[in-house]
């Protein structure tokens, strides 16, 4: 039921919409790629994403490809010569997908977007804040306040989904010949449980990884790193140089890190923002040079002597 009466509609959702050059007297929901203005008019969405906003989408993109990777290591094996032509299928499939989200979203056609900037969290949560300006009938204005931040992680997803069942199982079964019949489509089997995940992780929590993915980056990749490189028995600079694959890790974590840095400083201010990038190398560093004197058959021994 819409409110006529009312010179301004009530609620933060809710608005006016312009047809055939006057404003509609009912108030009720933007159309998609609309928000209200100060006036409660529903305006068409038409700047670009900020740097923050494409650094977010970057790491929604991310989260499958690295899932990918991880498991297409896990259940690859030593033996197997079939991990890099996997890892360079998935980053393919990925990077497809992503165009052809860009493509399908206004304005159709092209590589960019356009977007409604993103205020304040109720933004992502529209749904939580219908009114009842006579506590008895809900005035429903369920909107994409973000667009289109919401549903382009989500259409991505699909058409990485996609492009995966398209495109993986046939690499997988001329190549993964390292491998039993059983192993070799498992990385698919847990892209099939994750990509749920992913999904329902965006649709429910989609406001608040936007607020807090650059800690998330941060905090995941210095646990993991520490994870690999003690896993891996890393322990000095010899080691670690021993094998390009570590080197090849590193690295990833480094840009991983970097990123992080990017996505909190956002950059505002280059002259004072990119001299933190010097500290991407610093936990590696740390962990290297303290790593020897916490290797537990040290400790335990000099606690057997006595020391």
């Amino acid at each position: 039921m819409a409110v006529a009466m009312s010179s301004t509609c009530p609620g933060h959702y809710c608005g006016k919409m312009l047809i055939n050059g006057s404003f509609d007297g009912e108030c009720g929901v933007c159309p998609r790629g609309e928000k209200t203005n100060m006036q409660k008019i529903c305006e068409k969405c038409t700047e670009s994403p900020e740097l923050y906003d494409w650094l977010y989408l970057g790491f929604m993109a991310m989260l499958p490809l690295l899932l990918h990777w991880f498991f297409i290591e896990w259940y690859s094996g030593k033996k197997s010569s079939s991990a890099l032509f996997q890892h360079i299928t998935a980053l393919f499939e990925c990077s497809a997908a992503a165009m052809v989200t860009l493509l399908v979203n206004d304005p159709v056609g092209l590589l960019s977007i356009r977007s409604c900037r993103v205020q304040m969290l109720s933004d992502w949560y529209t749904m939580l804040y219908n009114s009842s300006p006579d506590y008895i009938t809900t005035l429903h204005c369920t909107q994409e306040a973000v667009f289109p931040l919401y549903t382009i992680v989500l259409i991505y997803y699909a058409f990485c989904l996609v492009f995966m069942m398209l495109l993986r199982p046939l690499l997988v079964k001329k190549i993964a010949c390292g491998l039993g019949k059983s192993d070799r489509f498992k990385s698919i089997y847990a892209a099939l449980y994750f990509f749920p995940i992913l999904t329902v992780l965006q649709a429910v929590g989609g406001g608040l990884l936007y607020y807090a993915f650059p800690y998330i980056i941060l905090v995941l990749s210095l646990v993991t790193l520490a994870v690999y490189m003690s896993a891996s028995e890393i322990q000095s600079f010899k080691n670690l140089a021993a094998k390009k694959k570590r080197l090849v890790v590193l690295f990833s974590h480094w840009l991983l890190h970097a990123y992080g840095i990017i996505s909190i400083s956002r950059l505002d201010k280059l002259e004072q923002d990119l001299p933190l990038l010097a500290l991407v190398p610093g936990p590696a560093l740390f962990y290297l040079l303290t790593a020897r004197f916490t290797e537990p058959s040290r400790i335990l021994s000099e606690g057997g002597n006595g020391h």
